[in-house]
This record gives structure tokens, sequence and C-alpha cells, in this order.
């Protein structure tokens, strides 16, 4: 069976088909953008072609892209919408005409897209792939070793992935800096006998996702034996973890990513994953197989980009964002015009 390439603009070489890896993720990840579609509001999945006047700087000398039309995808989260919107612009620079089809509700509808090519590309997470998409239960303590699984492993899914970042946005839970003081916690073997021996203080803001995840609440209260009785769990938005925490109600922890700009602004302090349980979550650009045939040139626009990010940065550009409230395209675009990447104009 042969699945076409939905939704994708002709490309300068006419629309090409691939078969489909798995009818349930299509499914998947179409029922995702319909619903993501119905939304309004400038980035979301109904799309919008990337207008900014760009061109190369350190990367895209002679325009290798030019004439191809691209579609970039992302997760609704921070950092994830501002590396889309750096592939995006890194492509716009090289000559693409761009669609902007980032801020994609959960992980399933930005990777369905990549692997069903209603998207070219999105920057992902190994341990995400690992242990999310490739249904892995042990993550690889290397951080090379485990890029390499993955990308050698998604191969039969139509997904490449080009070279991994430093940036490792892993897990991590966090406590502020008054309870850490109260209760001496430091690491995450701490929290376990806490929330054993004092189960008032054994609570926890998570995410959604988060608490549902074999990688997350679920794996890491088995891994250490944590107690969190079910009342002692708070869901919530993940933006609102990071204020509740540092409030120090209704939760002692919060579970948070380890890139988040949030950290240093609320005064966070991370607690060492002394087990190593936690996957590595390096960063790295996830490729529809079809488009990386076509323009292989990708690789080489995209890894000094790559390359050039790291958690700090991270930080620092997530932060924009989340603590003064900048836009995440400005975000993106000013960071790739100040590191000489690109030019405007």
């Amino acid at each position: 069976m042969r699945t076409p390439r939905l939704q994708r603009p002709p490309r300068r070489t006419g629309a090409s088909l691939r078969p489909s890896s798995r009818t349930a993720a299509l499914a998947a990840g179409l029922t995702a953008l319909a619903l993501a579609g119905s939304l309004s509001g400038c980035g979301l999945v109904s799309g919008s072609p990337m207008s900014d006047k760009v061109r190369p700087g350190k990367v895209g000398s002679g325009q290798p892209l030019k004439d191809a039309q691209l579609t970039v995808t992302s997760k609704e989260f921070t950092e994830q919408i501002i590396l889309g919107k750096i592939m995006g612009l890194v492509f716009r620079a090289a000559g693409a005409d761009v669609v902007d089809r980032t801020a994609v509700q959960g992980s399933i509808g930005a990777r369905s897209a990549v692997e069903t090519g209603t998207a070219d590309g999105m920057y992902e997470y190994t341990g995400t792939s690992w242990i999310t998409y490739l249904a892995h239960t042990k993550p690889i303590p290397d951080p090379r070793k485990q890029w390499e699984a993955v990308q050698k492993e998604d191969r039969a899914n139509g997904v490449e992935w080009l070279e991994p970042s430093a940036l490792d946005n892993t897990y991590a839970l966090v406590v502020s800096e008054k309870l850490q003081k109260k209760y001496g916690t430091k690491t995450l073997s701490d929290v376990a006998e806490l929330s054993r021996e004092n189960p008032k203080a054994g609570s926890v803001c998570v995410e959604n996702e988060f608490a549902s995840r074999q990688d997350g609440l679920v794996g890491m209260a088995k891994k250490y034996g944590m107690k969190f009785p079910a009342g002692r769990v708070h869901k919530m938005a993940g933006g609102v973890v990071y204020t509740q925490t540092a409030k120090g109600k209704p939760c002692v922890f919060g579970a948070i990513a380890a890139t988040d700009g949030r950290i240093p602004a609320l005064k966070l302090k991370i607690l060492e994953d002394d087990k190593k349980f936690f996957p590595n979550y390096n960063v790295a650009p996830e490729m529809n197989s079809e488009t990386m045939k076509e323009y292989p040139e990708i690789a080489g626009l995209l890894a000094p980009i790559t390359k050039a990010l790291n958690n700090k940065m991270a930080q620092k550009l997530n932060a924009k964002v989340d603590v003064e409230g900048q836009d995440p395209h400005d975000v993106a675009k000013d960071w790739l015009v100040r590191e000489g990447f690109i030019k405007t104009g």
C-alpha cells in the first residue's frame, strides 16, 4: 500500500509517494492535525508561510534550497517552538518557501507529521523517540550510542536523524530554595526517602503527559521507590508547574524540563538523578527520509546550527519567551542573526 504525502505544497520535482510504515501513526497524525487545525492563531498546524526577508550568513551560501517548498513542525512548548522557527528560518535563508506548522499539541501529532510526510522536519529528542515512538523501556546511557540506535532503527519508519546537539532537555525534579533547606533534599533518592517517611511532604506537580509516561512519573517512582498517593500528585499545564513549585503549594516538588528558562528565574533547584533514570534527551533534526533524498543539502545547513545549541543557550532563549514575554519567532530570528548564521534584508 502506498500512501500519498498529504497536504504538502508541490515540490520543484513533483510530489513523491512512499510506503506508509505505520497506518496507526498516520491516523494519529491526521487526527492531531485536524484538531489543531481548527485553532486560530499564528504558527498553529493550519500553517502559515514564513515571509521573513532573510538571506544566507554562515549557512545557506548559494541558496541550495532555492524553489524548494518545505514544511517545518514542532510540539507546542516554548523550546520546541523556538527550534521549529530556527529550522524554518534557516531553510528560508537558503532559498526555500517555508510553511510554518509549529506548536502541534502533544508529541505524537508532530512526529506523525514528519513520519507521514505532512511535514518535512522538526527538532526532536533522542529519548522521546527511543522510549515513546520506538517503545523501548531502557534508555541507553551513552548519549552518542542512543542517538546512533535511534537513527538506525527509525530509518524503517521513513525518518532520518541528523547529527545531534549537546542540548539535553531531559526531565528533572525541582524544589524551591526554601523547601530544599527545610527538607534537605538534593537527590531523587532523598525525595524517595522523604515520600516514604513524611507522606505530607511527598507531593509533586506534573504536566499531564509526564504523569502517564514510562520515562516520566510512573517509571521514576518505580525506579526510586517513591510513594506519591494519588491525592498528592497534582496534574496541571506545564507552565503552571514552575510557578506552583516555586510557591511550594500545592506541591513540594515539580517535574520540569532541564533547559527551561524559568528554573533560574524562579530560583528552583534541580535534584540530582543519582540513579540515572531519565534518558538522554539530546535534540537533533528529525527529517522525513524522502525529503532528505530530495534535498541532502539540509544536513549541511543544519549541522552548525545544531552544534551551537546547548543547555545554557536553551535556557537563555526559553527565558526570553517564558520570562520576558518575547515572541518565539523573534527570539529564534534574533539568535540566528546574532550568531551570524543568517542575515536580514
